[in-house]
């Protein structure tokens, strides 16, 4: 599976990069197929000095797009929570699939 990522308006260390990847990599363990993953790491624009930060996930799965996106005070959340979302998605196709 390719995984691009991509940091808009900020430079992502290799730390977060490598979380991302791996977070990413287990998605293949609930389906197999999954072609590749495109990873959009945000800072949210707002007045307040802490900054929100979003995480986009879209994965390509043959026939269709699975899309996720949340936000949340860290990466590292965010980028969990996309990942759940993009789970159960999964799940849910796959079932849809079998029947």
């Amino acid at each position: 599976m390719e995984i691009r990522i991509q940091s808009i308006h900020f430079d992502a260390d290799v730390k977060l990069l490598e979380f991302a990847k791996k977070k990413v990599q287990k998605l293949q363990t609930f389906y197999d197929r999954v072609q590749d993953a495109d990873l959009y790491l945000k800072l949210e624009n707002n007045s307040a000095q802490v900054r929100d930060k979003v995480v986009d996930i879209s994965i390509n799965i043959p026939g269709s797009t699975l899309h996720a996106s949340e936000t949340s005070k860290s990466f590292e959340e965010a980028i969990d929570s996309s990942v759940e979302a993009l789970i159960r998605q999964l799940q849910k196709h796959k079932e849809k699939s079998k029947n």
